[in-house]
């Protein structure tokens, strides 16, 4: 099986840790819910010798995290070599979202622009990633060229109340967000 170009896949998740004697793997899942990496058969696992495609054959919660067994592996000395291998499937694998709604990696590096009390906007910088933390998910936008000032700033995922558009096409997102925040 070819592996797709690195900008054809989206990461789900990071191996973090060994589980048992058996080879098994513990999974940091970036989906919601935590199980949702576990829909995709087969993944793509970038290594320090590069992606390589595996499947899993067997995936289940534990606690508060996943456990996976990848065929052929199958003691912890074999499962070592995957730890911190980021967990990626191709975008076409993904399911299509509703309107308003948007993967995480659609939304980084998109410029965020806060709008003023007169209607006209400035550049605070560009998403660099975004964070979950219970309440909402938060922004964690960055300076860039043509930014207000050098700070980075934390701006709350809220719809319509802080997040007020999402243009995919101008790589922009509008918030309604105090520059001196």
């Amino acid at each position: 099986m070819n592996t797709p170009a690195d900008s054809d896949l989206v990461v789900l998740g990071r191996i973090s840790g060994v589980y048992g004697i058996k080879g098994w793997l513990k999974v940091w899942s970036f989906t919601d819910p935590l199980e949702g990496i576990l829909d995709y058969p087969a993944w793509h696992l970038k290594t320090a010798t590069g992606w390589e495609v595996r499947e899993i054959d067997a995936g289940r919660r534990q606690g508060k995290g996943i456990v996976v067994h990848l065929p052929g592996c199958d003691d912890r000395d074999q499962a070592q070599q995957f730890l911190q291998a980021e967990i990626a499937v191709p975008r076409a694998a993904l399911p299509e979202l509703d309107d308003g709604e948007f993967y995480w990696n659609e939304l980084e590096g998109l410029q965020v622009r806060a709008r003023l009390a007169d209607g006209t906007t400035v550049l605070l910088g560009r998403l660099d990633h975004m964070m979950e933390t219970g309440a909402n998910d938060v922004l964690v936008v960055r300076a860039c060229d043509g930014s207000l000032d050098q700070r980075e700033r934390l701006i709350p995922w809220i719809p319509d109340e802080v997040i007020l558009a999402v243009d995919r096409a101008r790589r922009e997102l509008l918030v309604d967000w105090d520059p001196e925040f």
